[in-house]
Protein backbone atom coordinates (compact mmCIF):
# COMPACT_ATOMS: atom_id res chain seq x y z
CA UNK A 1 0.00 0.00 0.00
CA UNK A 2 1.49 3.60 -0.66
CA UNK A 3 2.00 6.24 1.35
CA UNK A 4 -0.67 8.71 1.67
CA UNK A 5 0.92 11.19 4.36
CA UNK A 6 0.55 15.24 2.88
CA UNK A 7 2.01 17.67 4.48
CA UNK A 8 1.14 21.63 4.50
CA UNK A 9 3.17 23.43 6.72
CA UNK A 10 3.99 21.62 9.69
CA UNK A 11 0.73 20.02 9.47
CA UNK A 12 0.74 16.34 8.90
CA UNK A 13 -2.40 14.26 7.11
CA UNK A 14 -2.99 10.79 7.01
CA UNK A 15 -4.17 11.49 2.95
CA UNK A 16 -4.57 14.45 0.92
CA UNK A 17 -8.29 14.86 1.34
CA UNK A 18 -10.29 17.34 2.89
CA UNK A 19 -13.63 18.37 2.73
CA UNK A 20 -14.65 21.94 1.92
CA UNK A 21 -15.68 24.38 3.90
CA UNK A 22 -19.50 25.26 3.56
CA UNK A 23 -20.11 21.88 2.02
CA UNK A 24 -19.76 19.89 5.44
CA UNK A 25 -20.99 21.34 8.01
CA UNK A 26 -19.10 20.55 11.18
CA UNK A 27 -18.21 17.24 10.03
CA UNK A 28 -20.86 15.73 12.78
CA UNK A 29 -23.43 15.69 10.57
CA UNK A 30 -21.64 13.41 8.05
CA UNK A 31 -20.73 11.03 10.73
CA UNK A 32 -23.77 8.17 9.96
CA UNK A 33 -22.57 8.28 6.76
CA UNK A 34 -18.87 7.63 6.97
CA UNK A 35 -16.10 6.72 9.28
CA UNK A 36 -13.99 10.64 9.98
CA UNK A 37 -11.04 9.56 10.99
CA UNK A 38 -10.14 8.06 7.39
CA UNK A 39 -10.44 11.84 5.82
CA UNK A 40 -6.89 14.22 5.91
CA UNK A 41 -8.93 16.96 7.05
CA UNK A 42 -12.53 18.51 7.79
CA UNK A 43 -12.40 22.68 7.20
CA UNK A 44 -15.62 23.62 9.01
CA UNK A 45 -18.58 26.00 7.80
CA UNK A 46 -17.62 29.79 7.56
CA UNK A 47 -16.92 31.55 10.81
CA UNK A 48 -17.14 35.04 11.54
CA UNK A 49 -16.55 37.22 15.23
CA UNK A 50 -20.41 37.85 14.80
CA UNK A 51 -23.52 36.13 14.33
CA UNK A 52 -25.02 36.24 10.74
CA UNK A 53 -27.99 35.44 9.44
CA UNK A 54 -26.65 35.23 5.94
CA UNK A 55 -28.62 36.29 2.92
CA UNK A 56 -32.41 36.16 1.96
CA UNK A 57 -34.14 33.47 0.14
CA UNK A 58 -33.93 32.33 -2.57
CA UNK A 59 -30.23 31.87 -2.30
CA UNK A 60 -29.76 28.09 -4.04
CA UNK A 61 -30.46 26.92 -7.67
CA UNK A 62 -29.27 24.67 -9.47
CA UNK A 63 -27.45 25.03 -12.78
CA UNK A 64 -26.59 22.41 -15.42
CA UNK A 65 -23.39 20.56 -14.17
CA UNK A 66 -23.18 22.43 -10.96
CA UNK A 67 -25.25 25.03 -8.47
CA UNK A 68 -25.55 28.86 -7.54
CA UNK A 69 -25.10 29.80 -3.76
CA UNK A 70 -25.87 32.69 -2.00
CA UNK A 71 -25.74 31.97 1.18
CA UNK A 72 -23.65 34.64 3.17
CA UNK A 73 -21.26 32.89 5.63
CA UNK A 74 -24.77 32.40 7.99
CA UNK A 75 -23.18 31.32 10.91
CA UNK A 76 -23.76 31.70 14.79
CA UNK A 77 -20.35 33.56 15.29
CA UNK A 78 -17.28 32.59 16.75
CA UNK A 79 -18.09 32.54 20.40
CA UNK A 80 -20.69 29.94 19.57
CA UNK A 81 -18.56 28.29 17.77
CA UNK A 82 -16.28 27.50 20.66
CA UNK A 83 -18.82 27.17 23.56
CA UNK A 84 -21.00 24.61 21.67
CA UNK A 85 -19.45 23.53 18.37
CA UNK A 86 -16.09 22.78 19.49
CA UNK A 87 -16.12 20.30 22.65
CA UNK A 88 -18.18 17.95 20.12
CA UNK A 89 -15.93 17.77 17.44
CA UNK A 90 -12.36 18.91 19.09
CA UNK A 91 -11.37 14.98 19.80
CA UNK A 92 -12.05 13.80 16.03
CA UNK A 93 -9.23 11.41 14.63
CA UNK A 94 -8.49 13.91 11.99
CA UNK A 95 -7.33 17.56 10.88
CA UNK A 96 -10.18 19.66 12.13
CA UNK A 97 -9.39 23.25 10.41
CA UNK A 98 -12.06 26.64 10.83
CA UNK A 99 -12.71 28.52 7.78
CA UNK A 100 -12.29 32.52 9.00
CA UNK A 101 -13.87 35.23 7.43
CA UNK A 102 -14.94 38.54 8.22
CA UNK A 103 -16.15 42.59 6.89
CA UNK A 104 -12.72 43.99 8.27
CA UNK A 105 -9.23 43.38 9.02
CA UNK A 106 -10.00 43.79 12.75
CA UNK A 107 -13.09 41.18 12.45
CA UNK A 108 -10.57 38.84 11.00
CA UNK A 109 -7.61 39.36 13.99
CA UNK A 110 -10.18 39.48 16.46
CA UNK A 111 -11.73 36.20 15.47
CA UNK A 112 -8.11 34.53 14.53
CA UNK A 113 -7.19 35.48 17.76
CA UNK A 114 -10.09 33.79 19.57
CA UNK A 115 -9.16 30.21 17.36
CA UNK A 116 -5.54 30.81 18.27
CA UNK A 117 -6.13 29.43 21.67
CA UNK A 118 -8.41 26.21 20.81
CA UNK A 119 -5.76 23.56 21.28
CA UNK A 120 -7.43 21.20 18.82
CA UNK A 121 -7.66 23.31 16.16
CA UNK A 122 -4.40 23.19 14.40
CA UNK A 123 -4.85 25.50 11.35
CA UNK A 124 -7.33 27.57 9.88
CA UNK A 125 -8.18 28.67 6.34
CA UNK A 126 -8.51 32.67 5.80
CA UNK A 127 -11.10 32.60 3.42
CA UNK A 128 -10.51 36.19 1.82
CA UNK A 129 -12.46 35.38 -1.77
CA UNK A 130 -16.70 34.63 -0.52
CA UNK A 131 -18.48 36.14 -3.16
CA UNK A 132 -21.67 36.10 -1.51
CA UNK A 133 -21.37 39.25 1.18
CA UNK A 134 -21.98 42.88 0.71
CA UNK A 135 -18.60 43.63 2.40
CA UNK A 136 -15.37 42.21 3.14
CA UNK A 137 -14.65 38.70 2.02
CA UNK A 138 -14.12 38.49 -1.78
CA UNK A 139 -12.91 42.28 -1.73
CA UNK A 140 -9.63 41.16 0.65
CA UNK A 141 -8.73 38.59 -2.27
CA UNK A 142 -9.63 40.53 -4.92
CA UNK A 143 -6.71 42.94 -4.49
CA UNK A 144 -3.05 42.04 -3.87
CA UNK A 145 -2.91 45.23 -1.36
CA UNK A 146 -6.24 44.28 0.34
CA UNK A 147 -5.05 40.86 0.41
CA UNK A 148 -1.66 41.86 2.07
CA UNK A 149 -3.24 43.59 4.17
CA UNK A 150 -5.19 41.21 6.06
CA UNK A 151 -2.89 38.22 5.77
CA UNK A 152 0.22 40.01 7.45
CA UNK A 153 -2.02 41.11 10.01
CA UNK A 154 -3.54 37.59 10.58
CA UNK A 155 0.00 36.01 10.47
CA UNK A 156 1.35 38.44 13.11
CA UNK A 157 -1.08 36.80 15.54
CA UNK A 158 -1.96 33.33 14.27
CA UNK A 159 0.55 31.05 15.71
CA UNK A 160 -0.39 27.64 13.69
CA UNK A 161 -0.61 26.33 9.65
CA UNK A 162 -1.84 29.42 7.67
CA UNK A 163 -4.01 28.34 5.18
CA UNK A 164 -5.25 31.59 2.72
CA UNK A 165 -8.35 30.73 0.66
CA UNK A 166 -7.90 32.34 -3.22
CA UNK A 167 -10.83 33.88 -5.32
CA UNK A 168 -10.81 32.80 -8.86
CA UNK A 169 -12.66 36.13 -9.51
CA UNK A 170 -9.14 37.94 -10.41
CA UNK A 171 -7.37 38.91 -13.68
CA UNK A 172 -4.33 37.05 -12.61
CA UNK A 173 -4.96 34.56 -9.77
CA UNK A 174 -1.10 33.96 -9.63
CA UNK A 175 -0.61 37.48 -8.51
CA UNK A 176 -2.77 37.33 -5.21
CA UNK A 177 -1.01 33.99 -4.89
CA UNK A 178 2.26 35.61 -4.49
CA UNK A 179 1.39 38.50 -2.65
CA UNK A 180 -0.19 35.78 0.33
CA UNK A 181 2.98 34.03 0.16
CA UNK A 182 5.05 36.99 0.68
CA UNK A 183 3.22 37.79 3.51
CA UNK A 184 3.82 34.54 5.88
CA UNK A 185 0.59 31.67 4.27
CA UNK A 186 1.88 28.61 4.68
CA UNK A 187 -0.42 27.63 2.07
CA UNK A 188 -3.48 28.39 -0.55
CA UNK A 189 -6.64 27.06 -1.22
CA UNK A 190 -8.10 27.27 -4.42
CA UNK A 191 -10.06 27.83 -6.09
CA UNK A 192 -13.41 29.53 -4.58
CA UNK A 193 -16.61 30.06 -6.72
CA UNK A 194 -16.98 31.78 -9.61
CA UNK A 195 -19.25 34.17 -9.51
CA UNK A 196 -22.18 33.62 -11.73
CA UNK A 197 -26.26 34.60 -12.05
CA UNK A 198 -29.14 32.80 -13.35
CA UNK A 199 -32.63 34.49 -14.55
CA UNK A 200 -36.07 33.40 -14.35
CA UNK A 201 -37.16 33.65 -17.90
CA UNK A 202 -41.05 33.66 -17.09
CA UNK A 203 -40.90 36.49 -14.40
CA UNK A 204 -37.77 38.27 -15.98
CA UNK A 205 -36.40 38.32 -12.74
CA UNK A 206 -33.15 36.80 -11.46
CA UNK A 207 -33.19 34.01 -9.38
CA UNK A 208 -31.38 34.37 -6.50
CA UNK A 209 -31.94 37.15 -3.83
CA UNK A 210 -28.48 38.72 -4.22
CA UNK A 211 -29.00 38.99 -7.98
CA UNK A 212 -25.33 37.16 -8.27
CA UNK A 213 -23.83 33.66 -6.52
CA UNK A 214 -21.02 31.64 -6.37
CA UNK A 215 -20.70 28.62 -9.16
CA UNK A 216 -19.36 25.46 -8.02
CA UNK A 217 -19.90 22.24 -9.42
CA UNK A 218 -18.21 19.74 -11.94
CA UNK A 219 -18.90 22.74 -14.33
CA UNK A 220 -16.06 24.80 -12.88
CA UNK A 221 -13.16 22.46 -12.66
CA UNK A 222 -11.56 23.35 -16.14
CA UNK A 223 -11.13 26.47 -15.07
CA UNK A 224 -9.88 25.63 -11.56
CA UNK A 225 -7.33 23.04 -13.11
CA UNK A 226 -5.98 25.35 -14.59
CA UNK A 227 -5.66 28.17 -12.09
CA UNK A 228 -4.00 25.28 -9.55
CA UNK A 229 -1.44 24.69 -12.45
CA UNK A 230 -0.56 28.37 -13.05
CA UNK A 231 -0.40 28.93 -9.45
CA UNK A 232 1.90 25.84 -9.08
CA UNK A 233 4.51 27.47 -11.34
CA UNK A 234 4.24 30.91 -9.29
CA UNK A 235 4.53 29.66 -5.56
CA UNK A 236 6.85 27.99 -3.50
CA UNK A 237 4.08 27.41 -0.79
CA UNK A 238 1.56 24.22 -1.03
CA UNK A 239 -1.49 24.11 -2.62
CA UNK A 240 -5.10 22.53 -1.64
CA UNK A 241 -7.07 22.31 -5.14
CA UNK A 242 -10.55 22.17 -5.34
CA UNK A 243 -13.38 22.81 -7.97
CA UNK A 244 -15.59 20.22 -8.96
CA UNK A 245 -14.14 17.53 -7.67
CA UNK A 246 -16.13 14.29 -7.51
CA UNK A 247 -14.26 11.28 -8.24
CA UNK A 248 -10.96 10.30 -7.76
CA UNK A 249 -9.89 11.02 -11.38
CA UNK A 250 -10.74 14.67 -10.75
CA UNK A 251 -8.44 14.48 -7.57
CA UNK A 252 -5.68 13.12 -9.02
CA UNK A 253 -5.75 15.62 -11.92
CA UNK A 254 -5.19 18.81 -9.59
CA UNK A 255 -2.56 16.76 -8.11
CA UNK A 256 -0.78 16.39 -11.09
CA UNK A 257 -1.34 19.97 -11.60
CA UNK A 258 0.64 20.67 -8.73
CA UNK A 259 -1.60 20.29 -5.54
CA UNK A 260 -0.60 18.96 -2.85
CA UNK A 261 -3.74 18.27 -1.36
CA UNK A 262 -7.74 18.48 -2.27
CA UNK A 263 -10.73 19.77 -0.95
CA UNK A 264 -14.16 18.22 -1.84
CA UNK A 265 -17.36 20.49 -1.69
CA UNK A 266 -20.46 20.34 -3.90
CA UNK A 267 -20.50 17.05 -4.33
CA UNK A 268 -20.68 16.40 -0.68
CA UNK A 269 -24.53 17.35 -1.41
CA UNK A 270 -25.21 14.35 -3.80
CA UNK A 271 -22.60 11.93 -2.59
CA UNK A 272 -21.92 12.15 1.42
CA UNK A 273 -19.49 9.29 1.03
CA UNK A 274 -17.64 10.80 -1.90
CA UNK A 275 -14.83 11.64 0.30
CA UNK A 276 -13.66 8.34 1.46
CA UNK A 277 -14.01 6.65 -1.75
CA UNK A 278 -11.74 9.54 -3.20
CA UNK A 279 -9.23 8.65 -0.43
CA UNK A 280 -9.51 4.24 -1.35
CA UNK A 281 -9.42 5.57 -5.38
CA UNK A 282 -6.05 7.39 -4.93
CA UNK A 283 -4.64 4.54 -3.08
CA UNK A 284 -5.48 1.86 -5.84
CA UNK A 285 -4.24 4.32 -8.41
CA UNK A 286 -1.23 4.70 -6.92
CA UNK A 287 -0.64 1.05 -6.62
CA UNK A 288 -1.80 0.44 -10.14
CA UNK A 289 0.81 2.78 -11.31
CA UNK A 290 3.53 1.37 -8.65
CA UNK A 291 3.61 4.62 -6.89
CA UNK A 292 5.44 4.74 -3.53
CA UNK A 293 4.00 8.00 -2.39
CA UNK A 294 0.69 10.42 -2.73
CA UNK A 295 3.80 13.42 -2.98
CA UNK A 296 5.25 11.78 -6.32
CA UNK A 297 1.94 13.04 -8.08
CA UNK A 298 2.54 16.57 -7.13
CA UNK A 299 2.98 18.69 -9.99
CA UNK A 300 3.64 15.31 -11.64
CA UNK A 301 2.17 16.44 -15.00
CA UNK A 302 3.86 15.39 -18.07
CA UNK A 303 4.07 18.26 -20.43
Amino acid sequence: MADLNSQIGKLNFKNPVITASGTFGYGIEYADFIDLSGLGGIVVKGTTLHPREGNDYPRMVETPSGMLNAVGLQNKGVDYFISDIYPNIKDMDTNVMVNVSGSTVEDYLACTEKINDLEKIPAIELNISCPNVKQGGMAFGTSSKSAAEVVKAVRKVYHKTLIVKLSPNVTDITEIARTVEAEGADAVSLINTLLGMAIDAEKRKPVLSTLTGGLSGPCVKPVALRMVYQTYKAIKIPIIGMGGISNQEDAIEFLLAGATAVQIGTYNFIDPTVSVKIVDGINEYLDRHGFQSVKELVGGLIS
